[in-house]
């Protein structure tokens, strides 16, 4: 039920992959940030988030199906990455306090997950898929680009305006 690359038996696992896990570690290592990941996702970005979840699911395991090496991906491990990287760049993009302040949360909190994201991984442990943290990462970056214009944005400048307005009495 995970995913197995470039193969046709692999590819229900893009829909799959996310709900399978190899043991209860995994599932409660990948539980606990999806919940409070998703949280941030629904409560700040409300209407845009139920757009962005699915989205992220689906893409991350067609790039994990697309890239990734000829082994069993499966955890929900891209999605929490594609959660995580569209939270933060999506604070950063909008250029919104309570946005950016998620973003830095996002950083504190899980940061030091971003070495997964890279073949060295594999030196550490080699039943850890960067490949879908990768493409988790990836997917997350890629709606946050796409959705910056949508959603939440930071509000007008109250003083903008007086700011013209006296340089228009000078003049």
């Amino acid at each position: 039920m995970g995913i197995y690359p470039r193969n046709t038996f692999g590819l229900l696992g893009i829909l799959t992959e996310p709900l399978v896990h190899a043991n209860v570690k995994h599932l409660i290592s990948n539980s606990v940030p999806l919940f409070v990941l998703g949280w941030c996702l629904i409560y700040f970005y409300k209407d845009l988030g139920y757009a962005v979840f699915p989205l992220l699911w689906i893409f991350s395991g067609i790039i994990t199906w697309c890239i990734g090496r000829e082994s069993w991906h499966i955890g929900a491990s891209g999605l929490t990455y594609g959660l995580s990287f569209f939270l933060f760049f999506s604070g950063v993009f909008r250029r919104y306090i309570p946005l950016m302040a998620i973003s830095i949360l996002v950083v504190f909190l899980y940061g030091s997950t971003v070495w997964y994201m890279f073949p060295v991984s594999e030196l550490i442990e080699k039943n850890i898929s960067w490949e879908g943290h990768l493409s988790g990462a990836f997917s997350g970056f890629l709606c946050a680009v796409f959705f910056r214009k949508y959603g939440p944005q930071k509000p007008p400048d109250p003083f903008e305006n007086e700011e013209e307005e006296e340089v228009e009495e000078d003049i």
